[in-house]
């Protein structure tokens, strides 16, 4: 990761966006510490996308058979 001082930055602001456009992560500091970073877009998953990978889980997840939840709180489970 490449960090600028915040002056150099709003110098060459459209320089720095096109790099992190093409992958690369750029910190921007004030006065020695890191106040802001530009990176690359992320991929936006689709909710169609998001709640199938839900479903998924859902589906490997086991299921008790017989167990009550009333009796997993009197014995202290949950």
């Amino acid at each position: 990761m490449r960090i600028v001082r915040i002056s150099e930055a709003k110098k060459s602001l459209s320089k720095l966006v096109e790099a992190a456009a093409k992958g690369e992560h750029i910190g921007i500091s004030r006065r020695g510490k890191l106040v802001a970073m530009l990176t690359p877009p992320q991929p936006q998953a689709s909710l169609r996308e998001l709640f199938q990978g839900i479903e998924a889980i859902r589906n490997r997840a086991r299921k008790r058979r017989g167990v009550i939840a009333k009796s997993l709180i009197n014995g202290g489970r949950i």
